[in-house]
């Protein structure tokens, strides 16, 4: 049985206190890093200066599916191919937040984001696109259009 090319990774979310008026805490994904296992496994600060903080993340893993190959094509399609990152704030401390999961599918992410995650996205390295293209190019095969015969030419028990 042949394994699936996985990816690890290790993400950097940046804090601000109190962006503006209306919030206490922002937060952007600022990095998502190659992980070759020098991180450790829990997350920890990178720097904080009392306004501004950054936390690595370590320990994610990006899995490449056969069954999202079309999702990985849209994504380098796109001209800009990026990370996806699906991250979450913690409901009873606000000024904690997480990544859960790494993505390079457009379809996920999409799915994600129809169901009100938080999705943000990063710029892809030309070395994990390279990657990401060589799997498409071994995995995906996009549907054969049929053409459709107009209602109209098709015998009345058939329409």
């Amino acid at each position: 049985m042949q394994q699936r090319p996985n990816i690890p990774v290790a993400v950097v979310i940046e804090r601000q206190r109190q962006p503006n008026a209306w919030e206490a805490w922002g937060f952007r994904i600022a990095e998502v890093v190659i992980d070759e296992g020098g991180f450790g496994q829990l997350p920890r600060t990178l720097r904080d200066d009392g306004r501004t903080a950054q936390m690595l993340h370590p320990g994610l893993l990006v899995s490449l599916h056969r069954d999202e190959a079309e999702g990985y094509y849209l994504n380098l399609s796109s001209g800009a191919p990026v990370w996806f990152v699906m991250w979450r704030i913690d409901d009873d401390d606000p000024s904690r937040a997480w990544p859960e999961w790494v993505t390079l599918s457009y379809n996920e992410a999409g799915r994600q984001l129809d169901a009100q995650e938080r999705v943000d996205n990063l710029p892809l390295s030309d070395e994990i696109a390279a990657l990401l293209q060589a799997f498409v190019d071994e995995h995906y095969r996009p549907e054969v259009k049929q053409r459709r015969r107009p209602q109209s030419f098709k015998p009345p028990g058939q329409r």
